[in-house]
């Protein structure tokens, strides 16, 4: 087999936050083309069981905390074992408590570092930690696909989340100091940056008028759905992509274009 262009049925994707909002539908996404899942959660036990029962034979759900980098090895251990596979793709999709509320955001003068270390710790702590743990699996198969889940923030910060934003903006860096490193392995780094999303756990504070607001200003009118944004995820872990690195891809309905 050309492990250059594995299928994604052939796949075996590890999705952080997997079980709810965007997790699930990237989850959805993975499933509905054949892939076997891995589904790691925090807290949301029974919302990862219930995805697992729609594909009983082609995913697991596992918990572990993805800032703890000996849980994150163990899960992948884990995983690897139940399907008697390597991981080759991992989606760092997993998001720290934060809900989309402008009103309730910290403002300048009140934003904390304990703030901005939370969603460091989060969302590149724990990028690090999985793409840490499965590369070996992607090296010793000399395939690998690794897509980080971005925002548009950094580029159009319309809505000044500082602590959140900083972190996907480091993000970014890190998605294309890693694409440098880890070609020669054979494993492709990428990012997925999204606008707000119609709905999902974290964007269920924003007031209705602002969704209005987002539609009315792009392109396709419209605000992109969660689904929508995790068929993208397919492009970078497919053939399609196989010669694509370090790059972010915006899916925003083309409110900012790149």
């Amino acid at each position: 087999m050309n492990t250059a262009a594995l299928a994604i049925q052939d796949q075996v994707v590890l999705i952080t936050g997997g079980a709810r909002g965007l997790g699930a539908e990237l989850t959805r996404a993975f499933l509905n083309q054949g892939a076997c899942v891995v589904i790691n959660y925090l807290q949301s036990k029974e919302a990862a069981e219930t995805l697992v029962a729609t594909a009983p034979d082609r995913a697991i759900a596992l918990q572990a905390d993805v800032c703890d980098a000996q849980a994150v090895a163990a899960m992948v251990e884990q995983a690897e074992r139940h399907f008697s596979k390597k991981i080759t793709t991992v989606v760092n999709n997993a998001l720290p408590s934060f809900r989309f509320n402008g009103d309730a955001r910290p403002h300048a003068q009140d934003l904390s570092w304990e703030q901005m270390h939370q969603q460091m710790e989060g969302i590149l702590r724990g990028a690090l930690n999985t793409i840490q743990a499965t590369m070996a699996s992607m090296e010793a198969q000399h395939f690998g696909r690794i897509i980080n889940i971005g925002t548009n923030l950094f580029q159009n910060p319309v809505v000044p989340y500082h602590d959140y934003t900083a972190a996907k903006a480091a993000l970014l860096s890190f998605t294309r100091t890693m694409s440098q490193d880890l070609g020669p392995k054979g494993i492709t780094v990428n990012m997925i940056s999204g606008g707000l999303l119609r709905t999902t756990d974290a964007s269920s504070a924003t007031p209705e008028a602002v969704f209005d607001f987002i539609a009315a200003s792009t392109p396709l009118r419209k605000v992109t759905d969660p689904a929508e944004f995790a068929d993208t995820a397919l492009f970078f872990a497919s053939p399609w992509a196989r010669s694509v690195t370090g790059q972010n891809l915006v899916v925003d309905g083309g409110l900012v274009k790149n």
